[in-house]
């Protein structure tokens, strides 16, 4: 099966080692630094770049719409979430985005697993409540999407009469949804809507249990979401001095975070955090080189877990990922750009290579049989 990489920009030069995110003078989005590190992807053999979200920082569809100028290939996954924007015009955000960037928009689900950071942008409701809100939200965008004529609606939380999207995306049935989110109803309307499903980078034994669970929760729907883990490669010509480097890191992030307690969680409303920091908990490397320490050290407000060595020794953890049924590697540096760079010297190429030789081997071996 086809493997899929995702990076993720930013709009200024930005890391956990550089202390908490702050305002700087001129503002938060430097478009020269955006193309750079577009261009970076694109030249790195990134499948998509991830675009977040957050309540006080610039919007997602601007900033991919930006870069997908100064691209030719490269995809762009941004991070939506719903309840701020009516599904309707949603719908035709992207899809109006979508042609103007031929068919690279897919749109990554986030429902929101911390109250304050939902109420900075007006939005009172429950974890579990806007997960209700969620899955409606979604049956309405896509069905804007597909739907050939208009329709009326009239649900819990949104309530159309003669929606109708006259632009559509040219990728069929839609643009794709990745979604995320550790919590029981995550993976209730995860299972239902999601083209791939995003998990933090856990153990083997964790995401493959996770898988299972996400499997037979889309199996009533007619659905097998593709599976992405998403880890923080710290990459060096030694193991040697990629631990030197982590380490440094750790130390660079404890002193810029002083106010965070080890194991404490900066966002403990979400299931995936208190995840990370519970395998934290157990120890600071887990399988063959997922190191936890830096999700202690920042509470783990997000996806924080590092695979450590040298190009090959990561290449041969990804592997294992890949091996149990991940399809997607959304994997980021502390130090973006040039991590981005190395990662598509160093990691990607030899990943897909050894994907493919192993499906040459596996496509002889079937054929021997026959």
């Amino acid at each position: 099966m086809p493997v899929e990489f995702i990076g993720m920009i930013g709009t200024r030069p930005a890391s956990e080692i550089d202390g908490p995110s702050v305002s700087i003078v001129g503002g938060s989005v430097d478009p020269a630094y955006v193309k750079q590190f577009a261009r970076a992807h694109e030249d790195g053999g990134f499948d998509r770049v991830l675009v977040g979200y957050g309540s006080s920082g610039p919007d997602g569809l601007a900033v991919a719409g930006s870069a997908a100028a100064v691209t030719d290939r490269l995809g762009y996954l941004i991070a939506h979430r719903p309840g701020f924007v009516a599904p309707t015009l949603a719908a035709r955000k992207f899809a109006t985005l979508d042609c103007f960037a031929g068919g690279r928009i897919a749109v990554h689900i986030i429902t929101g697993g911390a109250d304050a950071e939902q109420r900075r942008d007006g939005d009172w409701l429950d974890h579990d409540t806007r997960y209700r809100r969620t899955d409606e939200y979604l049956d309405v965008l896509t069905r804007v999407w597909t739907s050939e004529r208009p329709f009326d609606h009239e649900g819990e939380f949104y309530r159309v009469a003669g929606a109708f999207s006259q632009v559509k995306s040219p990728q069929q049935p839609h643009i794709p949804v990745y979604f995320g989110g550790a919590s029981g109803p995550a993976v209730t309307v995860g299972a239902k809507h999601a083209d791939c499903y995003a998990l933090w980078g856990e153990t083997l034994a964790m995401v493959k249990e996770r898988i299972a669970e996400l499997y037979e929760a889309a199996a009533p729907f007619g659905r097998r979401p593709r599976i992405s883990v998403s880890f923080r490669p710290i990459v060096c010509a030694t193991e040697e001095k990629a631990w030197e480097r982590a380490h440094d890191y750790l130390e660079r992030i404890r002193a810029a975070r002083p106010d965070i307690k080890p194991g404490e969680s900066a966002r403990p409303q979400a299931v995936g955090s208190r995840r990370l920091l519970d395998i934290a908990a157990q120890g600071e490397v887990h399988d063959k080189r997922l190191w936890t320490s830096i999700a202690a050290a920042t509470g783990a407000s997000g996806s924080t877990t590092a695979l450590v060595g040298t190009p090959e020794q990561v290449v041969e953890a990804l592997l294992d990922y890949y091996e149990i049924g991940v399809t997607t590697f959304l994997i980021r540096g502390f130090d973006p750009l040039q991590d981005a760079i190395d990662y598509g010297r160093d990691l990607i190429p030899i990943v897909r290579q050894e994907i493919a030789r192993r499906e040459k081997r596996v496509a002889a071996g079937s054929a021997a049989g026959d």
